[in-house]
């Protein structure tokens, strides 16, 4: 069993930045590929960006590339996203996902779910 919990979530303008932070715990972490999805009202949970821990390989979602920056401190077990540049658009909660398969951006190959954390970017 993995467990994740997420933090750094919040009320932000837009233009401006946050960091979220995912802390992982249970099996090997670097077993599991990790990613940062989002699920906005009335909308189906969409992929953000995500990293295999192992070899430092990332990826991102088309609205997230060049704004997001995704990272990881083995050390510490956690996943890191660097959100800057937010838009109201950003507006959603938030979900650190873990999972096995390599089409890490897809919702429904996650094995083991955070419970959320909401980011608010208000205009």
């Amino acid at each position: 069993e993995v467990q994740l919990v997420e933090t750094g979530g919040g009320l932000v303008q837009a233009g401006g930045s946050l960091r979220l932070s995912c802390a992982a715990s249970g099996p090997t972490f670097d077993h599991y590929e990790i990613g940062w999805f989002r699920q906005a009202p009335g909308k189906d949970r969409e992929g953000v960006s995500c990293i295999n821990p192992t070899d430092g390989m990332t990826y991102y979602a088309d609205s997230s590339k060049g704004r997001f920056t995704i990272s990881s401190d083995n050390a510490k077990n956690t996943v890191y996203l660097q959100m800057n540049s937010l838009e109201p658009e950003d507006t959603a909660v938030y979900y650190c996902g873990a999972m096995l398969s390599l089409h890490c951006l897809e919702a429904d190959r996650v094995d083991y779910w955070g419970k959320g954390i909401l980011v608010t970017v208000s205009s």
